[in-house]
């Protein structure tokens, strides 16, 4: 699927997401539920836009590298060739070999490496690596996921009230049989679906973004290697416990936290296989 097939699963899965969302509050709270619903996605969005590198940089106590740094160099570089500003570049203390891009949009965007990767790839293959996170800058993926993120954490929200609201008095009525028909499809369903959809988003993104970095480097085989390593070292050292959350792995260039097959089935990322056989089959 080209960037324009993937353009329009991302339009098509935001719509699905944000569509179940006012379902939700119109289910709950009728028409002025609706209103309220879209009302609380506006606001978080709003704030997210603005806060959400901050946020995140904080969480993982990533440090400014100077301008003579070599990743600061090849930051540049890439930024250059994919014709965007200069976003500040980040280094984060952990063995964990991954990379992320963060920032509002191109004018104001980061990307952070950890000491990991830099000591398990080989200069091109960081670039490859920098050059995906420069797509996701180019793409507003930020944005988009942040925006996908809120929307399913309210669900899920509004789904767990429900499940209170089911627990406490959802029999009352005369009509208790479509009471509770609703609230077990609220409290049990909508959440799943709106983490599933949330998921085809983040692996679509995924797709997108290789795809830049393949461009941008005119050969996909950097990039196919990168991941190779990559996935082998996040597989022998992922984050510890306290280091980061689960919450921020769609941010990563690979998913850096071990997962069962529950957390795996919910993947932020496509499967490896496919992302590589695709790589490789590019041409320039």
């Amino acid at each position: 699927m080209g960037r324009f097939g993937n353009g329009l699963k991302t339009t098509i899965l935001l719509a699905l997401l944000t569509a179940l969302l006012l379902w939700v509050g119109r289910l709950i709270g009728g028409t002025s539920g609706l209103f309220i619903a879209f009302a609380i996605v506006i606001i978080m969005n709003f704030s997210m836009y603005f806060w959400s590198d901050k946020i995140v940089l904080k969480m993982y106590k990533a440090k400014e590298l100077p301008k003579n740094h070599f990743v600061t160099n090849i930051v540049k570089e890439v930024a250059d060739e994919a014709g965007l500003p200069m976003p500040k570049a980040y280094i984060i203390e952990s063995a964990t070999p991954n990379a992320f891009a963060t920032g509002r949009n191109p004018k104001h965007s980061a990307v952070a490496v950890t000491n990991g990767i830099l000591s398990l790839l080989d200069e091109k293959e960081l670039k490859s690596v920098i050059a995906h996170e420069m797509s996701h800058v180019k793409n507003r993926d930020t944005l988009i996921q942040t925006i996908a993120a809120v929307i399913a954490g309210i669900i899920s929200y509004i789904a767990s009230m429900a499940r209170w609201g089911a627990f406490i008095g959802g029999g009352s009525s005369d009509d208790n049989g479509n009471n509770w028909l609703s609230l077990l499809i609220l409290a049990i369903l909508t959440p799943i679906i709106a983490i599933l959809l949330q998921m085809a988003l983040s692996r679509t993104r995924e797709y997108m973004a290789d795809e830049g970095s393949a461009k941008i480097m005119r050969d996909g085989k950097p990039l196919s290697s990168a991941l190779k390593k990559l996935e082998k070292g996040n597989a022998v050292n992922p984050f510890r416990q306290g280091e980061g959350t689960p919450a921020t792995a769609p941010l990563f260039i690979v998913n850096p936290f071990r997962g069962s097959f529950i957390y795996n089935l919910f993947s932020t990322h496509p499967a490896m296989k496919n992302r590589i056989e695709r790589l490789e089959a590019m041409r320039f």
